[in-house]
């Protein structure tokens, strides 16, 4: 809490991103922080793009089966409107949102709320995703973690699509993806 001229006190927001490829536990990262927030007895809410229903339709769930409750939304203005007596907002999958985030992150932290968001920086191509990249231009903190390379067992740069399949989004698990690092990537773009 910070005070403010008037003695008042008031809450500092934030913005907090945790990017990097798949399997690299970007959503086992923003359960454990919104589940200390929600021990802290803070005021928690989180939001998911409906489209994600690979696990749940309406629950935030690592590829750990670890979950928590959230609420499906078709665009970030919809965060908005439904994030109200908050202390912390939590949104998965972000990168499957507008590029409206961005903007709607700054409103929400510029009231004093503490907003955590997760999701792919780079697409199964290597090409920033979504709004991720803006979000971490204006984030307080960012936080990159990585899968590791099932080729090689180094830390993995990309989420590496196994399907033929050129849609940008393509919702899938380890039949679909697989992390391996640049290297790895690089070898597997010549032998195709």
């Amino acid at each position: 809490m910070e005070t403010n001229t008037h003695g008042e006190s008031q809450r500092a927001g934030r913005v907090e991103v945790i990017c990097g490829s798949m399997f690299s536990g970007k959503t086992e990262e923003l359960i454990r922080r919104l589940k200390r927030a929600k021990f802290a007895k803070q005021r928690v809410e989180i939001f998911k793009p409906a489209l994600d229903v690979r696990y749940s339709e309406e629950d935030v769930v690592s590829h750990d089966r670890n979950s928590i409750t959230s609420t499906p939304v078709d665009s970030s203005s919809a965060i908005l409107l439904l994030a109200n007596d908050v202390d912390v907002i939590g949104v998965d999958e972000g990168q499957f949102l507008d590029e409206g985030l961005v903007e709607v992150c700054n409103e929400l932290a510029n009231r004093g709320i503490r907003v955590i968001v997760a999701g792919l920086d780079m697409d199964f191509r290597g090409v920033p995703f979504g709004p991720i990249p803006g979000l971490c231009a204006i984030a307080d903190e960012v936080t990159k973690v990585h899968a590791i390379c099932v080729k090689c067992g180094n830390l993995a740069y990309i989420s590496h699509r196994l399907v033929e399949n050129d849609k940008r989004v393509l919702l899938g698990e380890t039949q679909e993806y697989e992390p391996l690092c640049r290297e790895c990537y690089r070898k597997s773009l010549e032998e195709k």
